[in-house]
């Protein structure tokens, strides 16, 4: 901003220099070139009245000594004409040739006639004054004319000329200067508070809250000042708000979850008291309080994940994988579905600790609560390469984390409002929360990737996590390779896992009808 602010200001000093200079040189040197014409005019009209007294009393040879003398004065050259048109006397002795086609001049012509004349020739390029040249009649009785021709040097009106312009050079050089410098002061007031105010913007757009716009409050232009006060308050009232929030978020869901779990814990110790026509209703209340339980875990997940600015770390897609794989599958072994791993492998991936983790969990819960018993539940990894294959594109943009379930599927604006938060699908499974798809979405944003619902081979939903890259540095292999390569949909299989006693703990689970 510096930068153009001092070329603008430059860039109108320089074009008032030039509307300003450039016309008072143009008018200088045309006022030197009539004073150097009015001056061989003088010296013209003077010879010519010496040489009619001269050539009258037949004196030439002093009329050949001023002639002399008035052309080493003023530097230049003299001729006098006869009426005949021949040259009488030259201030350049002897004569130099050609001065017998110098009578057919247009000035020496006029001047045998009887009229003054001066002949100016500039010349073609830049418009200089390359011979200057005056002429006079010399009466010599009635309508006899002779002629005298001055020739004045050019040199002298060209250093004149020359000279104004290096001046006017020099006083635009200076005043230039001045203006950048007074102009380079100017920016830096000027820009400074902008730039702080843009370094405070950022940082506040990164997460930083306390950023505030201190010395833009207090130096610059009044906008710019006001400007910086206007977003100071803002970003205050941001903070305050956010963290109103998330207070608010944390404390009433650590707060809500002691007094479930003992609601939990009574539902459970009435069980063996209730008769057998009560049971659908306790039941049914301990599904509500497991969903109610849930929606709490998820209500302060989403408060964690903003309650500090998390940094991307690499994360082996292939290893929690199938480590997810391992403790899901008793999980699906109970409902009588079955959980398998594709052939592919993703590497490391960029993401928030603990993120693909919990993304796992809550794709796999959402997808067992739409399985049928004998589904297959297909979880996949995958690096799609670009199309075009050049030094640039090699590189996948893309590492993905698949879950196919074989589920009814989702209509298109099902979909589209499935990361909205505690919205559910008419005729949706009871259970969900209407936390987790939301929560998946944030954790994949938040570890630069994104989450899409897509329609599988199937007719289910493939839900795809794509998350950025972390380019290879070695051909190693990752743990749990081995258990991993299991085909689909040709082979598909489950991972053998030690069956869980007791009832499984229940993921952090998604929603979806």
């Amino acid at each position: 901003m510096t930068r153009r602010l001092l070329l603008s200001h430059l860039t109108v000093a320089l074009l008032v220099l030039l509307c300003l200079e450039v016309p008072l040189g143009i008018v200088y040197g045309r006022a030197e070139q009539q004073r150097a014409t009015r001056a061989a005019e003088d010296e013209a009209e003077s010879l010519a009245a010496y040489a009619a007294v001269s050539l009258g009393g037949g004196r030439t040879a002093a009329l050949a000594g001023r002639v002399a003398h008035c052309a080493e004065r003023i530097g230049g050259e003299v001729y006098v004409f006869g009426p005949d048109g021949r040259l009488t006397v030259s201030s350049r002795s002897p004569a130099p040739a050609g001065t017998g086609g110098m009578a057919g001049r247009p000035e020496v012509r006029s001047a045998l006639r009887g009229r003054a004349a001066t002949h100016v020739r500039t010349s073609p390029l830049g418009g200089g004054v390359r011979e200057l040249a005056a002429a006079a009649p010399v009466p010599l009785g009635a309508s006899r004319f002779g002629a005298v021709r001055v020739t004045f040097p050019t040199g002298t009106l060209h250093r004149r000329v020359q000279g104004v312009w290096l001046t006017l050079g020099g006083v635009g050089l200076v005043a230039l200067t001045a203006v950048a410098g007074v102009a380079f002061r100017l920016a830096r007031w000027t820009s400074r508070p902008v730039r702080e105010l843009e370094r405070a913007t950022a940082r506040l757009a990164e997460g930083d809250l306390s950023a505030r716009a201190t010395l833009a409050t207090s130096t610059g232009p009044p906008e710019v000042r006001r400007l910086a006060v206007t977003f100071n308050e803002t970003a205050a009232r941001l903070e305050h708000l956010l963290e109103a929030q998330r207070a608010f978020a944390g404390e009433a869901s650590h707060q809500l979850k002691t007094p479930l779990a003992a609601l939990r814990l009574r539902l459970d110790n009435l069980e063996p008291d209730v008769a057998a026509h009560a049971r659908g209703g306790l039941t049914a209340a301990m599904t509500e309080t497991e969903r109610l339980a849930r929606m709490v875990e998820g209500l302060l997940a989403m408060a964690r994940l903003d309650e500090k600015a998390v940094t991307r770390v690499p994360v082996d897609l292939d290893r929690v994988a199938v480590d997810r794989v391992r403790t899901w599958t008793p999980v699906f072994e109970e409902r009588g579905c079955r959980l398998a791993l594709g052939v592919e492998h993703a590497g490391q991936a960029l993401a928030v600790p603990g993120a693909v983790e919990q993304i796992l969990d809550n794709l796999l819960s959402n997808a067992l609560r739409v399985s049928a018993p004998g589904a297959v539940v297909l979880v996949d990894r995958r690096l799609p390469r670009p199309a075009r294959r050049g030094a640039r594109e090699h590189r996948p943009q893309w590492a993905e984390l698949h879950v196919v379930d074989e589920g009814p599927g989702m209509p298109p604006e099902h979909r589209e409002r499935a990361f909205d938060r505690f919205w559910r699908a008419p005729g949706a499974t009871e259970g969900g929360s209407g936390l987790g798809l939301p929560l998946v979405q944030r954790l994949a944003v938040a570890s630069g990737g994104h989450v899409a619902l897509e329609v599988a081979a199937r007719g289910g939903i493939d839900a795809v996590v794509r998350l950025p890259p972390v380019p290879a540095r070695g051909a190693g292999t990752t743990a749990g390779r081995a258990e991993s390569l299991i085909p689909w949909p040709a082979r598909r299989a489950v991972l053998p896992v030690p069956r869980l006693r007791g009832r499984p703990p229940h993921p952090r689970p998604a929603r979806r009808s």
